[in-house]
C-alpha cells in the first residue's frame, strides 16, 4: 500500500525567487523544472534524502495554485505519499467514505499517476497519492474551491 512520503508540495509565486533558498541556504539538490500544462503549473523538484520538495508556481491566473496563493499566500500546499497500488488505495479510501478531488488518477509531474484526497477527509491537509505507473492522460483536478475545513 503506502510506501513512503514521496514529496511535499510548496506553493510559491516564483520558482526563480525561491530556488536560491532551497539550494544555497538549505543545500537541497536541484533536480528539474517541469511545466504541467493541464494543471497550469510549473514545478521544481529538490531532493533531500529519499524525499522531494516540489515547488509549485502558477502559469496562469486561473490555475488552482494561483487561487491557493491568492487565498493563503506562499507555503505548504500538499503532502504526497507513494502507493504501490493506487487503484486499491482509492478503493479502500472510497469504501471508508473519504472524499476525493477527482474520481480517477491523472498524470502529474514526472509522469506519475496521481490523485488527491479532499482536505475535508484528511483533517485539513490536501493529500496526494501517487505512483510511477503512467496511464492514459486524464483531466486535471479543480483544486481552486477547496477549503481545509
Amino acid at each position: 500500500m503506502l510506501k513512503k512520503i514521496d514529496h511535499i508540495g510548496i506553493a510559491v509565486k516564483s520558482i526563480n525567487a525561491a530556488r536560491p533558498f532551497y539550494e544555497e541556504i538549505l543545500g537541497f539538490k536541484f533536480e528539474k523544472i517541469e511545466i504541467i500544462e493541464s494543471q497550469k503549473v510549473k514545478t521544481a523538484f529538490f531532493k533531500i534524502g529519499d524525499i522531494h520538495i516540489e515547488l509549485l508556481e502558477p502559469t496562469a491566473p486561473d490555475s488552482t495554485v494561483a487561487v491557493f496563493l491568492k487565498k493563503r499566500g506562499e507555503g505548504f500546499h500538499h503532502i504526497a505519499y507513494e502507493s504501490d497500488d493506487l487503484n486499491e488505495q482509492l478503493d479502500q479510501a472510497t469504501a471508508k467514505g473519504v472524499k476525493l478531488i477527482q474520481e480517477k488518477p491523472i498524470i502529474g509531474a514526472g509522469g506519475k499517476e496521481i490523485i488527491f484526497l479532499h482536505p475535508k477527509s484528511s483533517f485539513g491537509v490536501l493529500t496526494e497519492l501517487c505512483n510511477n505507473k503512467v496511464t492514459a492522460a486524464h483531466s486535471a483536478p479543480d483544486l481552486s474551491a477547496i477549503s481545509p475545513a
